[in-house]
């Protein structure tokens, strides 16, 4: 259990930012890429890249493998799927409000439109 909430943990903390989430979507998108090809769309420097590519590791989000002199990034979905599950669990205490909020917003519209002709 300790572990599991450990590797949560860590999965939500690099959710955090939006340039991880920015990278991760790339990765989504296509199936590996360099290091390099990954920090072009950023206006930081390629070291801060490393640190956020970093931390996307050390939740196991990533995948890294080096070829020579080039270093590929991939996806690793699992922690992801994990994260996925746990939020499940809770969906319902959230369906519910969401649900009765549709329904006071369709309510709210219909006045609306009775008030208007």
């Amino acid at each position: 259990m300790v572990n599991y909430n450990v590797q949560l943990n860590r999965t939500f903390a690099a959710l955090v930012d939006p340039t991880r989430r920015a990278i991760l979507a790339r990765l989504e998108r296509q199936d590996g890429a360099s290091v390099s090809d990954l920090a072009k769309p950023f206006a930081i420097k390629l070291p801060a890249v490393m640190k956020h590519l970093d931390v996307l590791d050390e939740a196991g989000l990533i995948t890294r493998s080096k070829m020579g002199r080039t270093v590929t990034v991939r996806l690793s979905p699992q922690p992801i799927r994990a994260a996925l599950d746990w939020l499940r669990r809770y969906e319902r205490f959230w369906s519910a409000s969401l649900d009765r909020l549709a329904v006071y917003a369709e309510r709210q519209e219909a006045e609306e439109r009775k008030k208007a002709r």
